[in-house]
């Protein structure tokens, strides 16, 4: 890997390395307030610059520079265990995806009563797998193709700009610069004869692509506002080591899927306020990953996922001046259709999540959130495409803890 590979590779690391604990490998984690209210609203509250990650309109609301820098620890349990073909037990992988650290910062900058700016480092999609354990079963046929190392990471590096149209109506745009890395491996032993070893995907890749994202925000009256934004997310390809079947090919291809969602905020009394959020994926774009290049394009991998839905409502109470709560509920839809994996996990999850805000002062705060992210047990059945096996069954499992703290300014 030359020099900018390297560059590249540790600006992803310093970033974000995720594994996704939402439908499909999309990820919530983009600030500690969004956790403890289960992001419930977060397209609208606007009580920090984190607004950026879900709608540029929101920077409308702010009349002076505002700074949020966060990180976030998930506690990560991905459980794949009773893989089976017929008879031949391959085992179980308890400890399939490893622990995160997931950081994030956002700006705003009011240029005037009618326009703002903003800058944020954030992720949207992340996951990370190892099974490759399962192929060391000693078994006379193996499954190589099912069995191995999955990883997706993208880091979005946002600029956005908001303009106030009217005391009531705010709209947004921005740019997303997505740098993505993808990590897939395919090798093992597929008989009890050494030589039966092979390697069907070795691949090592990174790159950029271009998204964006649209807003707008409705304030009612100051205690009580609707906002909603559009997120459309490129066709993500990456190059480097990109091997597939003995052939070397330049690109890999990842669709990533558009989000859509409405928050809606309102204040009950000085110190009550509920907030809801509802969001749409469109997680069948995520049809296949393939590769192209000098060799014919093929297809790696088909998923055929369907499109998601995820709800969530909260709410925040002002304890005194120095400390408010907020805890929230999330219901996250599945993603898999038909066609289910190993190597990603998915099912039907419940977000219970709490919170807190320590206002050192008026212009200084700091956040904490806590979510217990749980899925569902679910039976796994995927082709396998090498001659003697056929479909393989196997019973995942994916929970999580997030801690996450966050602090906030007001300049």
């Amino acid at each position: 890997m030359n020099k900018r590979k390297l560059s590249l590779l540790a600006l992803s690391i310093s970033l974000v390395t995720g594994q996704s604990l939402a439908a499909g490998f999309q990820l919530n984690s983009q600030s500690a307030t969004g956790i403890g209210r289960a992001f419930s609203g977060d397209a609208v509250i606007a009580d920090n610059a984190s607004v950026l990650s879900r709608n540029p309109a929101a920077m409308a609301m702010f009349d002076r520079k505002a700074l949020s820098l966060g990180l976030t620890y998930a506690e990560v349990d991905v459980t794949i265990k009773d893989v089976s073909y017929g008879p031949i037990d391959y085992g179980s992988e308890p400890d399939a995806a490893d622990n995160k650290v997931i950081p994030n910062i956002y700006y705003i900058h009011p240029i005037n009563d009618a326009f703002a700016v903003g800058v944020a480092a954030f992720s949207n999609f992340g996951t990370g797998t190892d099974i490759s354990s399962l192929n060391n079963s000693g078994k006379p046929i193996t499954p190589v193709d099912l069995f191995g190392k999955t990883e997706i990471v993208t880091s979005n590096l946002n600029l956005s700009l908001s303009y106030r149209i009217n005391q009531q109506f705010s709209i947004g745009a921005g740019l997303d610069l997505i740098y993505g890395e993808g990590t897939l491996k395919r090798n093992g032993q597929i008989t009890d004869n050494p030589l039966s070893e092979t390697t069907l995907v070795d691949v090592e890749a990174d790159g950029w692509a271009l998204g964006g994202i649209v807003g707008a925000t409705y304030e009612i009256n100051d205690k009580n506002r609707l906002g909603i934004s559009y997120r459309m997310s490129p066709t993500f390809k990456a190059d480097g080591k990109v091997e597939y079947q003995g052939q070397a090919y330049d690109e890999i291809h990842i669709p990533l899927p558009n989000i859509f969602q409405v928050a809606g905020y309102h204040e009950l009394s000085p110190k009550w306020a509920v907030h809801y959020t509802a969001q749409h994926t469109s997680w069948g774009d995520f049809e296949h990953i393939t590769v192209t290049g000098s060799a014919p394009d093929a297809t790696v991998k088909s998923y055929q996922w369907q499109n998601s839905w995820l709800f969530s409502v909260g709410g925040t109470y002002q304890i005194n001046d120095t400390w408010t709560a907020r805890a929230g509920y999330m219901h996250d839809k599945g993603v898999v259709d038909e066609i289910s994996s190993l190597s990603i996990p998915d099912s039907d999850r419940n977000w219970y999540t709490a919170g807190a805000s320590y206002h050192l002062n008026k212009n200084a705060t700091i956040d904490f959130g806590l979510a217990f992210v749980r899925g569902e047990d679910v039976e796994v059945r995927e082709m396998s495409g090498i001659p003697g096996i056929g479909e393989v069954v196997g019973h995942t499992r994916s929970d999580a803890i997030y801690y996450s703290m966050q602090y906030s300014h007001l300049f």
